[in-house]
């Protein structure tokens, strides 16, 4: 699977005792909290769009936005 672009950043608070069990049952399966977060993602979006994720080859650009047309006087 071809590597994802990793530059966004999701901040969520959570009951800090939940981090804790989250931090150390991450760590029994040597992952980080990061991946198995990114993981559990990709499986919802998976399941929600049904069908398997995959990251696109090129990075796409936002289409320029166009300025609104002003109607002329005559």
């Amino acid at each position: 699977m071809p590597q994802e672009k990793r530059t966004a950043r999701l901040t969520v608070l959570i009951d800090p005792r939940k981090k804790a069990v989250f931090e150390r049952l991450c760590a029994e399966e040597d992952a980080v909290a990061s991946q198995v977060v990114r993981r559990l993602l990709r499986r919802y979006i998976e399941e929600r769009l049904g069908k398997a994720w995959v990251p696109e080859k090129t990075e796409s650009k936002p289409a320029p936005r166009r300025r609104p047309r002003i109607a002329r006087r005559q």
